[in-house]
């Protein structure tokens, strides 16, 4: 399908290209048009009707959506806006350059020039930056036959009418009515007698990834955005929390990953804007990292005595560190879900303790074993007799630091949480770091001790 298109475009079969487009998905289109040259791009956009070259232009990157707008007249740029919903056109907005938003906002009445400005006022994480103005608003004395005229009248610009929202002469939310409940009810039927009043609501002010999390709590089609004084000034669509939703996992990930977020696709994201993603971290972690160097320096004269419990220093501290991230990944997304709070960090402790002494058992018993077997039996690099203690040391200091790296991966990311920070950050290389600086001290303590 898509060679097709390119095929049309190089023969310039505008009529059969734009019959073709017009039975694919806005969404599947999007991706076929980032690719397009550019100076074939405002051509094709042209050729489809104006209502459906809206819902691709949505879709579309911004970087190319700012193409399509430079290259357009200030009657065509009325004419696409005109076509999309307010928080669509709002998050085009944002993403523009001054310049270029300024022109699109010139292109807008005055009315709807005040409302766009009014919602990119609102922060950039919040519930009101994300929400749409657009909704059909009924009145509790209102009958089904005219909440069905309201919506007859309104539907058509307004992106959901499934949820009708009731409000007062203030605007303030009353209740809320869907259109399975009119039309299970005659038409003479008040809307009071069958709104529902227990409402699920948002501030304008409320944090956007929590307002998300509504959504997946109970399942919504939509939310209502109210503001400090209770009055309705908008709602929050499904498709806008899906976006949000992939928008945190994705920074979260990054953060998991020790890499500062971006908002760009990875083949849209330059090498050097990448280096600079990365570098902060790995910087960070390289120079803590002299700490686990140091602890080894100390301990040098007395490893020469014993080399042989050099060769389980990556083996600890691979263990540790993988073991400290599992903890820490799990409760991480446990509080992203609203699982773990604060006040629950001594029972996910005393959890982790006993998966750690279960865990401990397992990977110390399957590291005797393979001492045995591999180590002795088939490599004949470790004298089992004259080692015996060693071995001993190497298991317990595997016992011990499991425990040590399950406690501090579940608590760091619960403590940052509590402070303020993302409980991201505290993830797979900080942990790891960490973990592995107190799994050598251990090793090296309990050598000292044991083997005098």
């Amino acid at each position: 399908m898509e060679n097709q298109i390119f095929n049309l475009i190089r023969e310039k079969k505008y009529t059969k290209l734009r019959s073709l487009l017009s039975e694919m998905n806005p969404a599947d289109i999007a991706p076929i048009f980032d690719e397009i040259e550019q100076k074939e791009l405002p051509v094709v956009f042209r050729i489809l009707p104006k209502e459906f070259a809206a819902e691709i232009f949505v879709e579309m990157e911004s970087d190319k959506q700012q193409l399509l707008i430079e290259s357009f007249a200030d009657a065509e740029i009325r004419e696409v806006f005109e076509e999309l919903f307010m928080d669509d056109a709002v998050d085009i907005i944002d993403e523009m350059p001054a310049n270029v938003a300024k022109r699109i906002l010139k292109q807008a009445d005055a009315q709807t020039r005040k409302l766009i400005n009014k919602l990119l006022a609102y922060p950039d994480d919040s519930a009101g930056s994300i929400m749409t103005t657009e909704y059909v608003n009924l009145k509790k004395d209102m009958t089904v036959e005219e909440a069905f005229n309201k919506i007859r009248t309104v539907g058509v610009d307004t992106e959901l009418i499934y949820t009708c929202y009731v409000t007062d002469r203030s605007r303030r939310l009353l209740g809320l009515v869907t259109v399975k409940d009119l039309l299970l009810n005659q038409m003479d039927t008040v809307i009071a007698d069958i709104m529902d009043e227990n409402v699920i609501f948002s501030n304008t002010l409320d944090d956007k990834e929590q307002v998300a999390g509504q959504f997946e709590k109970y399942d919504l089609v939509a939310l209502p955005v109210v503001d400090n004084e209770n009055r309705l000034v908008g709602i929050i669509t499904v498709d806008d929390a899906i976006d949000v939703i992939q928008e945190e996992a994705t920074e979260d990930i990054e953060k998991m990953a020790a890499i500062l977020p971006s908002d760009k696709p990875y083949f849209k994201t330059g090498v050097f804007s990448t280096f600079k993603a990365r570098i902060p971290w790995l910087m960070l972690l390289m120079i803590s990292a002299t700490l686990t160097g140091a602890i080894i320096s100390s301990f040098e004269e007395k490893l020469t005595l014993f080399p042989a419990l050099i060769a389980f220093i990556p083996m600890l501290m691979d263990t540790a560190g993988n073991c400290g991230s599992q903890a820490s990944v799990t409760v991480i997304r446990a509080i992203s879900l609203g699982d773990i709070r604060f006040k629950d960090i001594l029972r996910v402790i005393w959890k982790e303790i006993r998966v750690a002494f279960v865990c401990g058992l397992a990977l110390v018993a399957v590291n005797a074993l393979k001492l045995y077997v591999f180590d002795y039996l088939v490599m004949g690099s470790f004298d089992v007799g004259k080692q015996f203690l060693e071995i001993g040391i190497v298991c317990l200091t595997l016992f011990f630091t499991i425990h040590v790296a399950k406690i501090v991966g579940c608590t760091l990311p619960i403590l940052a949480k509590k402070i303020g920070f993302d409980p991201a950050v505290m993830a797979s290389p900080f942990i790891t770091t960490t973990v592995d600086a107190i799994s050598l001290s251990i090793y090296f303590s309990l050598a000292v001790l044991l083997l005098k």
